[in-house]
Protein backbone atom coordinates (compact mmCIF):
# COMPACT_ATOMS: atom_id res chain seq x y z
CA UNK A 1 0.00 0.00 0.00
CA UNK A 2 1.22 3.18 -0.78
CA UNK A 3 1.43 6.34 0.88
CA UNK A 4 -1.67 7.82 -0.55
CA UNK A 5 -3.30 4.59 0.26
CA UNK A 6 -2.11 4.57 3.11
CA UNK A 7 -3.29 7.86 4.20
CA UNK A 8 -6.65 6.88 3.01
CA UNK A 9 -7.06 3.77 4.94
CA UNK A 10 -6.11 5.45 7.99
CA UNK A 11 -8.48 8.24 7.31
CA UNK A 12 -11.37 5.82 6.24
CA UNK A 13 -10.64 4.36 9.70
CA UNK A 14 -11.05 7.34 11.92
CA UNK A 15 -14.24 8.31 9.74
CA UNK A 16 -15.90 5.16 10.58
CA UNK A 17 -14.83 6.10 14.18
CA UNK A 18 -16.34 9.09 14.10
CA UNK A 19 -19.24 8.33 12.95
CA UNK A 20 -19.55 5.41 15.66
CA UNK A 21 -18.64 8.35 18.07
CA UNK A 22 -21.67 10.40 16.57
CA UNK A 23 -23.99 7.31 16.96
CA UNK A 24 -23.08 6.88 20.89
CA UNK A 25 -23.18 10.40 21.40
CA UNK A 26 -27.22 10.90 19.98
CA UNK A 27 -28.04 7.55 21.90
CA UNK A 28 -26.30 8.33 25.31
CA UNK A 29 -28.54 11.92 25.11
CA UNK A 30 -31.46 10.30 24.54
CA UNK A 31 -30.97 7.93 27.47
CA UNK A 32 -30.84 11.14 29.47
CA UNK A 33 -33.55 13.15 28.35
CA UNK A 34 -35.37 12.18 31.33
CA UNK A 35 -33.20 13.40 33.79
CA UNK A 36 -31.76 15.95 32.25
CA UNK A 37 -35.91 17.66 31.81
CA UNK A 38 -36.55 16.75 35.72
CA UNK A 39 -33.56 18.68 36.84
CA UNK A 40 -34.35 21.69 34.75
CA UNK A 41 -37.80 21.08 35.67
CA UNK A 42 -39.29 20.96 31.61
CA UNK A 43 -42.68 20.12 30.80
CA UNK A 44 -43.81 18.81 27.52
CA UNK A 45 -42.36 15.44 26.21
CA UNK A 46 -39.96 15.11 23.54
CA UNK A 47 -40.69 12.69 20.58
CA UNK A 48 -38.98 9.29 21.24
CA UNK A 49 -35.56 8.26 20.36
CA UNK A 50 -36.97 5.83 17.92
CA UNK A 51 -39.04 7.97 15.81
CA UNK A 52 -37.89 11.72 15.36
CA UNK A 53 -34.42 10.95 16.21
CA UNK A 54 -33.92 8.61 13.99
CA UNK A 55 -34.00 10.79 10.40
CA UNK A 56 -31.27 12.83 12.19
CA UNK A 57 -29.18 10.05 12.76
CA UNK A 58 -29.19 9.50 9.09
CA UNK A 59 -27.84 13.07 8.24
CA UNK A 60 -25.17 13.70 11.04
CA UNK A 61 -23.50 10.02 11.87
CA UNK A 62 -22.48 9.57 7.40
CA UNK A 63 -22.30 13.86 7.46
CA UNK A 64 -20.21 14.58 10.06
CA UNK A 65 -17.02 12.42 9.10
CA UNK A 66 -17.03 13.99 5.70
CA UNK A 67 -17.36 17.72 6.91
CA UNK A 68 -15.04 16.55 9.03
CA UNK A 69 -12.49 15.58 6.05
CA UNK A 70 -13.70 19.51 4.39
CA UNK A 71 -12.28 21.14 6.75
CA UNK A 72 -8.98 19.47 7.21
CA UNK A 73 -9.79 17.70 10.27
CA UNK A 74 -7.84 14.02 9.42
CA UNK A 75 -4.99 16.37 7.78
CA UNK A 76 -1.82 16.23 9.83
CA UNK A 77 -3.04 14.97 13.03
CA UNK A 78 0.48 14.79 14.67
CA UNK A 79 1.28 18.83 14.41
CA UNK A 80 -2.22 20.00 14.57
CA UNK A 81 -2.86 22.04 17.40
CA UNK A 82 -5.76 21.55 20.23
CA UNK A 83 -7.55 25.02 18.84
CA UNK A 84 -7.63 24.13 15.12
CA UNK A 85 -9.38 20.75 15.71
CA UNK A 86 -11.89 22.17 18.07
CA UNK A 87 -12.65 24.55 15.24
CA UNK A 88 -12.87 22.21 12.64
CA UNK A 89 -15.14 20.29 15.40
CA UNK A 90 -17.26 23.22 15.72
CA UNK A 91 -17.53 24.07 11.73
CA UNK A 92 -18.58 20.63 11.02
CA UNK A 93 -21.09 20.73 13.55
CA UNK A 94 -22.50 23.81 12.51
CA UNK A 95 -23.09 22.69 9.64
CA UNK A 96 -25.43 19.75 10.85
CA UNK A 97 -26.70 21.74 12.30
CA UNK A 98 -28.14 23.97 8.83
CA UNK A 99 -28.43 20.80 6.99
CA UNK A 100 -30.90 19.23 9.81
CA UNK A 101 -32.78 22.11 9.50
CA UNK A 102 -33.15 22.38 5.97
CA UNK A 103 -33.91 18.46 5.62
CA UNK A 104 -36.42 18.84 8.04
CA UNK A 105 -38.31 21.99 6.29
CA UNK A 106 -37.96 20.51 2.82
CA UNK A 107 -38.62 17.52 3.86
CA UNK A 108 -41.64 18.15 6.50
CA UNK A 109 -40.10 15.76 8.73
CA UNK A 110 -41.30 15.84 12.58
CA UNK A 111 -39.42 18.77 14.18
CA UNK A 112 -36.37 17.12 16.10
CA UNK A 113 -36.66 16.77 19.76
CA UNK A 114 -34.70 19.80 20.72
CA UNK A 115 -32.90 18.74 24.27
CA UNK A 116 -31.94 15.01 22.75
CA UNK A 117 -30.20 17.22 19.63
CA UNK A 118 -28.94 19.75 21.75
CA UNK A 119 -27.46 17.08 24.23
CA UNK A 120 -26.27 14.91 21.41
CA UNK A 121 -24.35 17.25 19.91
CA UNK A 122 -22.49 18.62 22.96
CA UNK A 123 -21.45 14.90 23.55
CA UNK A 124 -20.30 15.08 19.75
CA UNK A 125 -18.12 17.40 20.60
CA UNK A 126 -16.25 16.04 23.05
CA UNK A 127 -16.11 12.67 21.68
CA UNK A 128 -14.68 13.71 18.80
CA UNK A 129 -12.48 16.27 20.37
CA UNK A 130 -11.12 13.57 22.66
CA UNK A 131 -10.66 10.98 20.67
CA UNK A 132 -8.76 13.95 18.59
CA UNK A 133 -6.61 14.46 21.07
CA UNK A 134 -6.16 10.76 22.44
CA UNK A 135 -4.90 10.22 19.23
CA UNK A 136 -2.68 13.45 19.05
CA UNK A 137 -0.95 12.43 22.60
CA UNK A 138 -0.52 8.79 21.13
CA UNK A 139 1.11 9.90 18.32
CA UNK A 140 3.63 12.53 20.23
CA UNK A 141 4.10 9.83 22.60
CA UNK A 142 5.25 7.23 19.70
CA UNK A 143 7.34 10.21 18.64
CA UNK A 144 9.41 9.52 21.39
CA UNK A 145 9.49 6.71 21.71
CA UNK A 146 12.17 4.99 20.23
CA UNK A 147 11.23 1.32 20.34
CA UNK A 148 8.36 2.44 18.15
CA UNK A 149 9.91 4.10 15.62
CA UNK A 150 10.91 2.35 12.01
CA UNK A 151 14.37 1.41 11.34
CA UNK A 152 15.75 2.85 8.23
CA UNK A 153 18.86 2.72 6.08
CA UNK A 154 20.06 5.49 3.85
CA UNK A 155 21.54 4.18 1.06
CA UNK A 156 23.34 6.64 -1.83
CA UNK A 157 26.43 8.96 -1.81
CA UNK A 158 27.02 11.62 1.27
CA UNK A 159 26.23 14.20 -0.65
CA UNK A 160 22.71 12.91 -1.90
CA UNK A 161 22.17 11.50 1.80
CA UNK A 162 22.74 14.85 2.97
CA UNK A 163 20.42 17.24 1.12
CA UNK A 164 17.78 13.91 0.94
CA UNK A 165 17.82 14.62 5.13
CA UNK A 166 17.52 18.41 4.49
CA UNK A 167 14.73 18.40 2.58
CA UNK A 168 12.42 15.52 3.74
CA UNK A 169 9.43 16.42 5.77
CA UNK A 170 10.38 16.25 9.46
CA UNK A 171 7.07 14.85 10.19
CA UNK A 172 7.33 12.07 7.97
CA UNK A 173 11.29 11.61 9.25
CA UNK A 174 10.18 11.97 12.79
CA UNK A 175 8.98 8.58 12.37
CA UNK A 176 12.23 7.23 11.47
CA UNK A 177 15.04 6.25 13.36
CA UNK A 178 17.74 6.00 10.55
CA UNK A 179 20.27 3.52 11.96
CA UNK A 180 22.51 3.41 9.17
CA UNK A 181 24.13 4.49 5.81
CA UNK A 182 25.45 2.85 3.19
CA UNK A 183 27.42 4.49 0.30
CA UNK A 184 25.89 2.93 -3.13
CA UNK A 185 29.38 3.86 -4.88
CA UNK A 186 32.11 2.81 -2.78
CA UNK A 187 30.11 -0.30 -0.63
CA UNK A 188 30.38 -3.78 -1.36
CA UNK A 189 26.84 -5.23 -1.34
CA UNK A 190 28.18 -7.70 0.76
CA UNK A 191 28.11 -5.08 3.81
CA UNK A 192 24.47 -4.46 3.24
CA UNK A 193 23.88 -8.11 3.73
CA UNK A 194 25.65 -7.81 6.93
CA UNK A 195 23.55 -4.06 7.98
CA UNK A 196 20.53 -5.36 6.52
CA UNK A 197 21.09 -8.24 9.72
CA UNK A 198 22.78 -6.57 12.16
CA UNK A 199 20.96 -3.69 12.55
CA UNK A 200 17.18 -5.23 11.80
CA UNK A 201 16.68 -3.12 9.56
CA UNK A 202 12.65 -2.72 8.07
CA UNK A 203 12.97 -0.45 5.02
CA UNK A 204 15.79 0.85 3.27
CA UNK A 205 15.96 4.53 0.81
CA UNK A 206 17.40 4.55 -2.17
CA UNK A 207 18.45 7.53 -3.85
CA UNK A 208 20.20 6.32 -6.92
CA UNK A 209 20.35 9.87 -8.89
CA UNK A 210 24.41 9.00 -9.25
CA UNK A 211 25.31 5.42 -9.18
CA UNK A 212 25.20 2.77 -11.81
CA UNK A 213 22.03 0.72 -12.73
CA UNK A 214 23.49 -2.27 -11.64
CA UNK A 215 24.91 -1.37 -8.02
CA UNK A 216 21.31 -0.44 -7.28
CA UNK A 217 20.04 -3.34 -8.94
CA UNK A 218 22.38 -6.04 -7.01
CA UNK A 219 21.66 -3.64 -3.44
CA UNK A 220 17.47 -4.11 -4.33
CA UNK A 221 18.09 -7.71 -4.52
CA UNK A 222 19.58 -7.99 -1.36
CA UNK A 223 16.72 -6.37 0.23
CA UNK A 224 14.53 -8.59 -1.84
CA UNK A 225 16.27 -11.81 -0.59
CA UNK A 226 15.51 -10.76 3.37
CA UNK A 227 12.02 -9.35 2.43
CA UNK A 228 13.09 -6.12 3.47
CA UNK A 229 11.46 -2.94 1.93
CA UNK A 230 13.40 -1.31 -0.38
CA UNK A 231 12.19 2.82 -1.46
CA UNK A 232 13.97 3.84 -4.62
CA UNK A 233 14.27 7.33 -6.12
CA UNK A 234 14.92 6.03 -9.53
CA UNK A 235 13.45 4.77 -12.65
CA UNK A 236 11.64 1.21 -12.70
CA UNK A 237 13.18 -1.72 -11.29
CA UNK A 238 12.04 -5.63 -12.43
CA UNK A 239 11.80 -8.10 -9.69
CA UNK A 240 10.62 -11.81 -9.27
CA UNK A 241 9.26 -11.82 -6.16
CA UNK A 242 8.83 -8.05 -4.58
CA UNK A 243 5.51 -6.23 -5.72
CA UNK A 244 6.82 -2.83 -7.25
CA UNK A 245 4.33 0.21 -5.92
CA UNK A 246 4.77 3.73 -6.41
CA UNK A 247 4.64 5.93 -3.10
CA UNK A 248 5.53 9.76 -1.89
CA UNK A 249 7.99 10.35 0.96
CA UNK A 250 6.77 13.98 1.78
CA UNK A 251 7.18 15.76 -2.12
CA UNK A 252 9.45 12.84 -2.81
CA UNK A 253 8.61 10.11 -5.70
CA UNK A 254 9.05 6.49 -4.55
CA UNK A 255 9.03 3.02 -6.09
CA UNK A 256 8.59 0.59 -3.54
CA UNK A 257 9.65 -3.19 -3.93
CA UNK A 258 7.29 -4.99 -1.39
CA UNK A 259 7.55 -8.48 -0.64
CA UNK A 260 5.19 -8.84 2.41
CA UNK A 261 1.49 -8.19 2.55
CA UNK A 262 0.07 -4.54 2.43
CA UNK A 263 -1.64 -2.80 4.92
CA UNK A 264 -5.33 -3.81 4.58
CA UNK A 265 -8.28 -4.26 6.14
CA UNK A 266 -7.51 -8.11 6.20
CA UNK A 267 -3.98 -7.12 7.76
CA UNK A 268 -5.44 -5.01 10.81
CA UNK A 269 -8.40 -8.13 11.32
CA UNK A 270 -5.35 -10.31 11.51
CA UNK A 271 -3.95 -8.42 14.55
CA UNK A 272 -7.34 -7.98 16.30
CA UNK A 273 -7.68 -11.63 15.62
CA UNK A 274 -4.16 -12.65 16.96
CA UNK A 275 -4.81 -11.06 20.27
CA UNK A 276 -8.32 -11.99 20.77
CA UNK A 277 -7.90 -15.19 19.79
CA UNK A 278 -4.95 -15.84 21.87
CA UNK A 279 -6.65 -14.20 25.23
CA UNK A 280 -9.30 -16.48 23.88
CA UNK A 281 -7.31 -19.78 23.92
CA UNK A 282 -5.41 -18.57 27.22
CA UNK A 283 -8.48 -18.52 29.05
CA UNK A 284 -9.94 -21.61 28.20
CA UNK A 285 -6.54 -23.61 28.74
CA UNK A 286 -6.14 -22.75 32.18
CA UNK A 287 -7.02 -25.98 33.54
CA UNK A 288 -4.36 -27.65 30.78
CA UNK A 289 -2.03 -25.09 32.24
CA UNK A 290 -2.90 -25.62 35.70
CA UNK A 291 -2.12 -29.82 34.66
CA UNK A 292 1.09 -28.81 32.63
CA UNK A 293 2.52 -26.65 35.96
CA UNK A 294 1.58 -29.53 38.55
CA UNK A 295 3.28 -32.45 36.19
CA UNK A 296 6.39 -31.13 35.56
CA UNK A 297 6.64 -29.68 39.41
CA UNK A 298 6.07 -33.88 40.36
CA UNK A 299 8.66 -35.38 37.25
CA UNK A 300 11.72 -32.48 37.29
CA UNK A 301 11.50 -31.11 40.66
CA UNK A 302 14.06 -28.46 41.61
CA UNK A 303 13.90 -26.54 38.35
CA UNK A 304 11.83 -24.49 36.44
CA UNK A 305 8.40 -24.63 35.07
CA UNK A 306 9.14 -22.46 31.89
CA UNK A 307 11.42 -22.30 29.35
CA UNK A 308 11.94 -19.28 27.88
CA UNK A 309 14.95 -18.40 25.24
CA UNK A 310 15.52 -15.58 22.98
CA UNK A 311 14.22 -15.86 19.44
CA UNK A 312 14.31 -13.88 16.60
CA UNK A 313 11.17 -11.95 15.18
CA UNK A 314 9.98 -9.80 12.21
CA UNK A 315 13.50 -8.72 10.46
CA UNK A 316 15.25 -10.78 13.00
CA UNK A 317 14.72 -8.39 16.20
CA UNK A 318 14.68 -10.64 18.97
CA UNK A 319 12.33 -11.27 21.31
CA UNK A 320 11.83 -13.87 24.33
CA UNK A 321 9.80 -16.70 23.79
CA UNK A 322 8.29 -18.41 26.25
CA UNK A 323 7.45 -22.30 26.72
CA UNK A 324 6.44 -25.09 29.09
CA UNK A 325 9.82 -26.87 29.91
CA UNK A 326 10.10 -30.47 28.39
CA UNK A 327 13.70 -30.91 28.33
CA UNK A 328 16.59 -31.61 31.46
CA UNK A 329 17.71 -28.06 32.96
CA UNK A 330 20.77 -28.23 31.41
CA UNK A 331 19.28 -29.40 28.03
CA UNK A 332 21.38 -26.29 26.17
CA UNK A 333 24.41 -27.16 27.81
CA UNK A 334 24.05 -30.88 26.33
CA UNK A 335 23.36 -29.47 22.47
CA UNK A 336 26.85 -30.21 21.26
CA UNK A 337 27.39 -33.51 22.89
CA UNK A 338 23.87 -34.78 21.69
CA UNK A 339 24.39 -33.62 17.90
CA UNK A 340 27.99 -35.44 17.98
CA UNK A 341 26.27 -38.53 19.82
CA UNK A 342 22.97 -39.24 17.59
CA UNK A 343 22.71 -36.60 14.91
CA UNK A 344 20.69 -34.32 13.40
CA UNK A 345 17.42 -35.14 11.26
CA UNK A 346 17.35 -31.90 10.36
CA UNK A 347 19.89 -30.56 7.33
CA UNK A 348 20.88 -26.74 7.67
CA UNK A 349 21.07 -24.91 10.67
CA UNK A 350 18.28 -25.60 12.73
CA UNK A 351 18.07 -28.81 14.84
CA UNK A 352 15.45 -31.43 15.27
CA UNK A 353 15.09 -35.19 16.79
CA UNK A 354 12.33 -37.20 16.91
CA UNK A 355 13.35 -39.00 20.26
CA UNK A 356 16.03 -36.29 22.18
CA UNK A 357 17.61 -37.74 25.21
CA UNK A 358 17.05 -34.75 26.66
CA UNK A 359 13.45 -34.65 26.66
CA UNK A 360 12.04 -35.87 30.50
CA UNK A 361 8.94 -38.35 29.65
CA UNK A 362 6.36 -35.79 31.26
CA UNK A 363 7.69 -33.04 28.78
CA UNK A 364 7.09 -35.66 25.75
CA UNK A 365 4.16 -35.59 26.46
CA UNK A 366 3.41 -32.43 26.34
CA UNK A 367 5.13 -31.81 23.39
CA UNK A 368 3.33 -34.76 21.92
CA UNK A 369 -0.21 -32.61 22.62
CA UNK A 370 1.95 -29.13 21.47
CA UNK A 371 1.03 -28.49 25.33
CA UNK A 372 4.00 -27.02 25.89
CA UNK A 373 3.36 -24.32 23.24
CA UNK A 374 0.84 -22.37 25.06
CA UNK A 375 3.07 -20.11 27.01
CA UNK A 376 3.60 -18.59 23.58
CA UNK A 377 0.19 -17.21 23.62
CA UNK A 378 1.90 -14.78 25.86
CA UNK A 379 3.46 -13.89 23.31
CA UNK A 380 1.11 -12.85 20.90
CA UNK A 381 -0.78 -11.00 22.89
CA UNK A 382 2.26 -8.47 23.62
CA UNK A 383 2.61 -8.41 19.63
CA UNK A 384 5.81 -10.49 19.30
CA UNK A 385 4.08 -13.22 17.69
CA UNK A 386 1.10 -14.12 15.32
CA UNK A 387 -1.33 -16.98 15.65
CA UNK A 388 0.01 -17.97 12.20
CA UNK A 389 3.13 -17.59 10.74
CA UNK A 390 6.80 -19.04 10.40
CA UNK A 391 8.42 -20.57 13.39
CA UNK A 392 10.56 -18.71 15.50
CA UNK A 393 13.96 -19.94 15.35
CA UNK A 394 16.91 -19.46 18.13
CA UNK A 395 19.01 -16.52 17.62
CA UNK A 396 22.33 -19.01 16.78
CA UNK A 397 20.42 -20.57 14.40
CA UNK A 398 19.44 -17.52 12.18
CA UNK A 399 23.01 -16.78 12.54
CA UNK A 400 24.11 -19.91 11.10
CA UNK A 401 22.04 -19.66 8.12
CA UNK A 402 24.36 -18.90 4.74
CA UNK A 403 21.32 -18.38 2.54
CA UNK A 404 21.01 -15.07 3.01
CA UNK A 405 17.27 -16.11 0.46
CA UNK A 406 16.10 -17.96 3.56
CA UNK A 407 15.96 -14.62 5.48
CA UNK A 408 13.35 -13.45 4.03
CA UNK A 409 10.87 -15.80 6.27
CA UNK A 410 11.85 -13.26 9.23
CA UNK A 411 9.83 -10.49 6.87
CA UNK A 412 6.87 -11.23 8.66
CA UNK A 413 5.99 -12.01 12.55
CA UNK A 414 6.56 -15.67 13.60
CA UNK A 415 3.28 -18.04 14.92
CA UNK A 416 2.35 -20.06 16.61
CA UNK A 417 1.29 -22.48 13.65
CA UNK A 418 1.46 -22.44 9.89
CA UNK A 419 1.87 -24.88 6.63
CA UNK A 420 4.97 -26.54 8.27
CA UNK A 421 3.10 -27.24 11.76
CA UNK A 422 -0.05 -28.29 10.37
CA UNK A 423 1.50 -30.73 7.23
CA UNK A 424 3.09 -33.19 9.67
CA UNK A 425 6.57 -31.18 10.54
CA UNK A 426 8.71 -34.01 11.86
CA UNK A 427 7.84 -35.55 8.23
CA UNK A 428 10.27 -32.38 6.90
CA UNK A 429 13.55 -33.16 7.13
CA UNK A 430 15.07 -30.20 4.76
CA UNK A 431 15.58 -26.75 6.01
CA UNK A 432 15.19 -25.89 2.45
CA UNK A 433 12.01 -27.30 2.38
CA UNK A 434 10.53 -26.04 5.63
CA UNK A 435 11.56 -22.66 4.51
CA UNK A 436 10.11 -23.11 1.02
CA UNK A 437 6.80 -23.70 2.76
CA UNK A 438 7.15 -20.43 4.96
CA UNK A 439 7.75 -18.42 1.54
CA UNK A 440 4.95 -19.63 0.39
CA UNK A 441 2.98 -19.16 3.31
CA UNK A 442 3.52 -15.31 3.03
CA UNK A 443 3.42 -15.01 -0.69
CA UNK A 444 0.03 -16.12 -0.84
CA UNK A 445 -1.13 -14.29 2.40
CA UNK A 446 -4.79 -13.90 3.21
CA UNK A 447 -7.13 -13.49 6.13
CA UNK A 448 -8.67 -16.77 5.00
CA UNK A 449 -5.14 -18.98 4.77
CA UNK A 450 -4.55 -17.83 8.09
CA UNK A 451 -8.18 -18.77 9.20
CA UNK A 452 -7.81 -22.04 7.35
CA UNK A 453 -4.65 -23.06 8.78
CA UNK A 454 -5.82 -22.33 12.31
CA UNK A 455 -8.61 -24.76 11.50
CA UNK A 456 -6.43 -27.08 10.22
CA UNK A 457 -4.01 -26.76 13.55
CA UNK A 458 -6.63 -28.36 15.64
CA UNK A 459 -6.96 -31.97 14.07
CA UNK A 460 -3.15 -31.89 14.09
CA UNK A 461 -2.79 -31.10 17.55
CA UNK A 462 -5.73 -33.11 19.02
CA UNK A 463 -4.64 -36.44 17.06
CA UNK A 464 -0.94 -34.91 17.57
CA UNK A 465 -0.41 -35.14 14.18
CA UNK A 466 3.77 -34.95 13.24
CA UNK A 467 4.36 -34.38 16.64
CA UNK A 468 6.60 -37.07 18.19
Amino acid sequence: MNGYQKNSFTTQVLQITDAVLVWLSFLMASELRGPVRQVLNLDGNDASFDSAIRWILYVAVPFTPILLERFHFYWRGREKSWWSGMKEILQALMVIVLLVSLVGIFAKLSSPPRLIFGIGLVFAFLALFLRDRMLHWRDKKNQKDHFRKERVMIAGSGEEIEIFLKEIDAAVSSRWVVECHYDLRTQDVNDLHELLKEKAIQRVIFLSRHVEFERVAAAVEACELQGVEAWISASFIRTQIARPTFDVLGSKPMLVLRTTPELSWELLCKGAMDRVGATLILLMSLPIWIFAYVGIRITSPGAPVFFSQMRAGRYGSPFRLCKFRTMNPDAEKQLDAVKQSVGNQMDGPVFKLDRDPRIFPFGAMLRKLSIDELPQLLNVIRGEMSLVGPRPLPLYEIDAITDVSHRRRLSVKPGLTCTWQVGGRNKITSFDEWVKLDLDYIDRWSLWLDIKLLLQTIPAVLFAKGAK
